[in-house]
């Protein structure tokens, strides 16, 4: 009997033990077990009847979980996205020595992008931005366009009537004064060393003195900002077309006559001076502000969204200069729906005395003469709040819409284009695939063996499996 029991406990023993001693103590735990009935009797029967369902069982396990492995060779996802494992396992081979050039090939994207968003700001932009003047300018329009759908209809009559370049009016004139500014900042800073840029760590003297530039450089061009003004809003049909240096002509006589005007009604250059660099300089400032404030969420988002999906970007310049572009673009917006209404009185203070003829946007075939009589830009808040009303100091906001809507929609094709040219050049999967498969994660963890979430806790060891199946 007592041997009966030493057998029974070795029985005992090599059951408990992991996969592969059990695989060895299976043909002699069976010949002890053939024994055992005859050195315990009837009872012993029932004994090796459960320890024969109980090997079954443990055999049975065993043979599932080898199964399981098998099958784990391919990865159903409820995306229906499947790959062979070793499909998975060239394709990130592939996609981490291609890491470098993917770097150079971003750097592009977002140079495309910057370059893009410059052109749509300065020449795509510029058909509202005549249709916005000529809507503000007008003081006796029965339309205001808060809205672009008040718009579209005028919009198509012009066409009709004038053309397509119609809108097009006064492109080389701006365009000339916008370079003008830069090239006045960039004097300014190399003859008295101020600086012509800011940045967070700018001393207060320095800033100051920036200011200071900003201000004088707004002061010198407010002069040929009246004179391309009025060949952004005369009309075609009524005007004769204007020569490409015109404006510097135009320029030059408004601020060589500075108390006394060259015309009638025309204000004399202090008095635009003194609120245009007011306005000026009050919008740059607070655009500094929303672009430096939208700049630091958009970065502090990617880092929390980097963070949520565990993994980082080999390159966080680049990142962070694509939420530049958008924080940039924000300001932007922000700056001009704020400040429409000031930009409003200026351009008719600028334009009063010039004796200009504009489309009539009221229906887009006639033409008008402006005829205002301000004596500065109070009076001509007044007037304009006891004639119009306060929708008289936002007309032509419909036009600022279409402007923005045109320069987002455009960005966002742009993006969209050089992001799939870039996938396909730099043979990186599809989004879906390396979002799924988490390849960012395997790219910046390079001796990391993980292939995907699925299969990122789970071991493909027999012997693990085995042990865990007798456990």
């Amino acid at each position: 009997m007592s041997g009966s029991i030493n057998n029974y406990k070795t029985l005992m023993h090599a059951t408990n033990r992991g996969y592969g001693e059990q695989t060895q103590a299976q043909p002699e735990a069976i010949q002890h077990m053939q024994t055992m009935p005859q050195l315990i009797g009837d009872p012993g029967v029932q004994l090796v009847n459960s320890l024969d369902d109980r090997d079954k069982a443990i055999v049975d396990n065993i043979n599932a979980d080898q199964n399981a492995v098998t099958h784990l060779k391919y990865m159903n996802s409820e995306r229906d996205l499947s790959l062979p494992l070793e499909k998975q396992t060239k394709a990130l081979d592939k996609y981490l020595d291609s890491q470098e050039d993917e770097v150079s090939l971003r750097k592009y994207l977002v140079f495309g992008v910057q370059w893009v968003s410059l052109v749509t700001e300065n020449l795509l932009s510029h058909p509202f931005i005549v249709l916005r003047r000529q809507c503000q300018v007008y003081n006796a329009s029965q339309r205001y366009h808060l809205h672009p759908f008040q718009l579209l209809p005028s919009i198509v009559h012009l066409h009709r009537r004038q053309g397509v370049t119609t809108l097009w009016k006064g492109l080389g004139s701006c365009l000339l004064v916008r370079g003008m500014t830069l090239a006045i900042d960039d004097v300014i800073c190399k003859v008295t060393s101020w600086p012509k840029d800011v940045d967070s760590r700018t001393t207060l003297k320095r800033f100051g003195q920036h200011i200071l530039l900003k201000c004088i450089s707004i002061g010198l061009v407010v002069p040929f900002y009246a004179a391309s003004l009025v060949e952004t809003v005369q009309s075609d049909i009524a005007s004769e077309k204007p020569g490409l240096l015109d404006v510097f002509r135009e320029g030059s006589l408004r601020l060589f006559y500075w108390s006394s005007p060259q015309k009638g009604r025309m204000l004399p250059a202090w008095a635009l001076i003194g609120p245009s660099v007011s306005m000026g300089i009050t919008k740059y400032l607070f655009s500094l502000v929303i672009r430096g404030v939208s700049s630091r969420i958009m970065r502090r988002r990617l880092v929390i969204k980097q963070e949520q999906r565990g993994a980082k970007f080999r390159d966080d310049t680049l990142e962070h200069q694509n939420a530049e572009i958008y924080a940039s673009l924000i300001a932007m917006l922000t700056t001009e729906v704020l400040f429409f209404p000031f930009e409003t009185i200026l351009h008719r203070l600028q334009l009063q005395g010039t004796r200009t003829i504009i489309d009539n946007l009221d229906n887009g075939y006639a033409v008008v003469p402006i005829l205002t009589n301000y004596q500065g830009a109070i009076d001509c808040y007044r007037t304009t709040m006891l004639t119009e009303g306060v929708g008289g100091l936002y007309k032509g906001f419909g036009a600022m819409i279409l402007q923005f809507a045109a320069h987002v929609a455009v960005i966002k094709l742009t993006k969209w284009i050089v992001g799939q040219i870039t996938e396909v050049i730099s043979n990186r999967p599809p989004a879906r695939i390396v979002q799924y498969y988490n390849l960012d994660r395997g790219a910046n963890n390079s001796n990391s063996t993980t292939i995907s979430p699925s299969i990122s806790s789970t071991e493909l060891d027999v012997q693990s499996v085995g042990q865990n199946s007798l456990d």
